[in-house]
């Protein structure tokens, strides 16, 4: 799949920054929905054991929706507000990515309404899934 955009657009559009940055590759954008991507360096601070940790996927998932923000703000030439993570729900993780895995994380927004925004989100592994869940976003004033 090629991507829309690579590694350093892709830092610019997220309020994280180095080393906290886990999604490196937008691969599709629409309204309401973004595919992101991300290799798994041995040097990332959730890798352990030469596995990705839940933590890891779980801020992986978070900044995929981050991503779909700040590509929205950045199309209208906004600067993006940043968000947090309200709640998740039907967390399911089937198994860990490990080193040099690249993970392909699709984001579908189910609802948004006033700042607050509940999406599904699924992450594959070969196209495999390996991990998913809802999660509810909220924007800071």
């Amino acid at each position: 799949m090629k991507s829309l955009l690579e590694k350093e657009q892709v830092e610019k559009l997220l309020p994280q920054k180095f080393p906290f940055v886990m999604v490196d590759k937008l691969f599709y954008y629409t309204e309401n929905t973004i595919i992101s991507g991300f290799k798994i360096l041995p040097e990332n601070i959730f890798v352990q054991d030469g596995n990705f940790v839940e933590s890891g996927l779980i801020e992986h998932m978070a900044q995929s929706v981050a991503l779909h923000t700040g590509y929205n703000f950045f199309l209208k030439k906004e600067e993006a507000p940043t968000g947090y993570i309200g709640s998740m729900k039907d967390l399911e993780i089937i198994s860990l990515p490990k080193v040099n895995d690249e993970i392909i994380t699709e984001v579908k927004i189910i609802q948004e309404f006033m700042g607050i925004t509940l999406v599904e989100i699924a992450v594959k592994l070969n196209d495999s899934e390996i991990a998913k869940g809802q999660m509810k976003t909220v924007l800071a004033k």
